[in-house]
């Protein structure tokens, strides 16, 4: 076949129509609901369908943007996805902090965060960076009393080392909007707060070009269980409440975002990530636009990426490996400038030496072995991704728009609109874990009955005291009621029996004695396991002769009926035991109940609330 010839192998593979595809699929769902079966409703409200093809992309605007073209949403590079990769220290003392920070730098970091409340003075800032070449880190400080301050003493410790200042990278964790909104009030006025926002603004801009004064605590939000949709409205709104108010302070836009940064937590649902980062870069540009700004790049975003608190665990620790592993992916696949992961146990403990190692190490692995910064924008024209894109923007968007239409920002902020709205969401967030449609492995599904975790833990922060936003963490309703039961065993008490009557046919006995052995394990309690009994006396007898505190009938639905005269055999020889039916049979229940049964425990189960009662029950507070 000549070059000009046209291939014939697509002959034989006609082009399908979507209405083809649709009908497919209808067919295979033999009469049950299309919207119901393969339809996703997220959390945010939007409807995900089972697939996307090229026609739905050819109505997105952004997908006619190439990489380093507005609006952004492919990046600011055309050449790498590179990303920094940041380890923080929140250390106050000088001579630990700066020898740590010397060793993550020789093992692989590439930027540096430090906290500044412990320097007091310039001669303890010196010492604190010493060693450090300013010319290739990044240095951030995420903690100061007085960025000001901070930033003049800061200057003059990079004038006395003869640093080239139009080369220092870095950024301040200043952000007064975001102490505003998660702890409920200014840290001084709001007037002091935005003039030394405008004075941190001149005097980078005079000085330092590249480093980044101002932060966006986008995080806060994803911490306290907001939505995407209102992360990225929220985090938008309280960047755009600076730009009014620093134009207002007679400071031109193209001076003002190049020394913004965006901070925001990564979570690991994996594809929904990596369209949110997507997502905010194209709406900040479109912010920006509206400034008139002299030039397109003004409406670059800057994001540092934090691995995220929100779904890591205290129990089975080492999955959130798993799970920020998945967030580094998507970070980069997403588009961020740097990114620091946390350690898997900082959730519950300081982290030591080898987490914050296997903290780092999982970003250079991802870059050095799996070249993700390789490729620009790797999700660019993925139909599912850029449709998830725009659907996310357009949600937000329109969040965004509203909080404008009430005066901005700080107005809903202190009409505690945020905090309202994100409280609805969390509500939806603990049903779905409770009732343990999103799992958490090792808490709300497959725990380890045996781990004890209680001894490991370390006091940390109460941050729901804080007065704004409430951080907290998904899984910790059901890790609360575990440790209860650790703290229970410490104090010299036998956890609960749970004894598995497993009868009947063995497909069924097997998965029921499974999932309650998911169920009961969540709260450590001891299961006690059987292979399967062949009469129903010799059941009841084993689980008499366990001293059980609760009995778990595991069969058929059909079998129950016959497992009536056990429960009921069960409540005459040991009124105090509990018996359990695995499953929830309509027409028995009735029957089983006479008998002696006193719950149901199935996959429609509000498992927190089955487990606290049964927690309260045994006296295990």
């Amino acid at each position: 076949m000549s070059h000009k010839e046209k291939p014939k192998l697509f002959k034989d593979f006609p082009p399908v129509s979507t209405r083809q595809w649709d009908d497919k699929i209808r067919e295979d769902l033999k009469g049950a609901d299309y919207e119901k079966k393969l339809i996703w409703n997220t959390i945010e409200g939007i409807k995900v369908r089972p697939y996307y093809r090229l026609e739905d992309n050819k109505k997105l605007d952004q997908t006619l943007a190439l990489p380093a073209e507005f609006p952004y949403v492919r990046g600011k590079d055309y050449k790498n996805n590179d990303w920094k990769i940041r380890q923080d220290f929140e250390d106050k003392k000088i001579s630990q902090v700066n020898s740590k920070a010397l060793n993550a730098i020789e093992k692989g970091a590439e930027a540096i965060g430090l906290n500044a409340l412990g320097i007091s003075n310039r001669q303890e800032l010196a010492e604190v960076i010493s060693g450090i070449n300013l010319s290739k880190i990044s240095l951030s400080f995420i903690h100061a009393l007085n960025y000001k301050t901070l930033l003049k003493e800061f200057l003059k410790v990079i004038s006395e080392k003869n640093i080239n200042l139009e080369k220092v990278q870095g950024s301040f964790n200043f952000d007064p909007l975001g102490y505003f909104v998660l702890y409920g009030k200014f840290f001084h006025t709001q007037e002091d707060n935005f003039n030394d926002a405008a004075d941190l603004i001149n005097i980078g801009k005079a000085h330092m070009p590249l480093y980044k004064l101002i932060n966006i605590s986008g995080q806060h939000y994803h911490e306290a269980g907001a939505s995407v949709v209102q992360e990225i409205a929220f985090t938008l709104a309280q960047a755009n409440e600076y730009l009014v108010q620093l134009i207002g302070k007679k400071i031109p836009i193209d001076e003002i975002t190049p020394r913004m940064q965006f901070t925001i937590s990564i979570g690991s649902s994996y594809f929904m990530e990596i369209a949110k980062i997507r997502a905010l870069k194209m709406l900040w540009a479109n912010i920006v636009k509206q400034y008139k700004p002299k030039s397109d790049k003004t409406c670059q975003i800057t994001i540092h990426a934090l691995s995220s608190t929100w779904n890591k665990t205290i129990y089975d620790p080492y999955v959130n490996l798993l799970r920020s592993t998945t967030e580094v992916m998507a970070a980069s696949a997403g588009g961020i400038d740097s990114m620091t992961v946390n350690p898997f146990d900082s959730v519950f403990k300081k982290p030591d030496d080898f987490s914050k190692r296997l903290a780092r190490n999982q970003q250079i692995i991802i870059k050095e072995e799996s070249y993700f910064d390789k490729v620009v924008d790797p999700a660019g024209g993925s139909y599912y991704i850029e449709q998830l894109t725009h659907s996310i923007a357009s949600e937000a968007w329109k969040l965004f728009q509203f909080i404008e239409s009430k005066g901005g920002f700080i107005n809903v902020a202190t009409d505690d609109f945020i905090t309202r709205e994100i409280e609805q969401t969390c509500q939806k967030r603990d049903m779905n874990i409770a009732m343990r449609k999103q799992v958490f492995v090792g808490s709300n599904q497959y725990a380890n009955p045996k781990e004890k975790v209680l001894d490991k833990i370390q006091p940390t922060a109460k941050l729901s005291d804080i007065g704004g936003l409430k951080p907290y963490r998904g899984a910790q309703n059901f890790e609360a009621l575990r440790l209860a039961t650790e703290d229970h065993l410490q104090k010299g008490f036998e956890a609960p029996k749970v004894f598995l009557f497993t009868y009947g046919n063995p497909v069924m006995r097997k998965a029921r004695a499974g999932f309650t052995t998911n169920f009961f394990s969540c709260v450590g309690y001891n299961i006690i396991q059987n292979t399967g009994f062949d009469s129903i006396e010799k059941g009841v007898d084993a689980a008499i002769n366990a001293k059980s505190d609760i009995v778990v009938l595991c069969s058929s639905d059909e079998e129950y009926e016959e497992m009536a005269e056990a429960a009921k055999m069960i409540k005459e020889k040991a009124k105090n035991t509990i018996v359990i039916v695995a499953g929830y049979p309509k027409n028995l229940l009735p029957k089983l109940q006479k008998a002696g049964v006193d719950d149901f425990i199935h996959i429609k189960s509000n498992a927190l609330e089955v487990l606290r009662k049964y927690n309260e029950k045994f006296n295990i507070t």
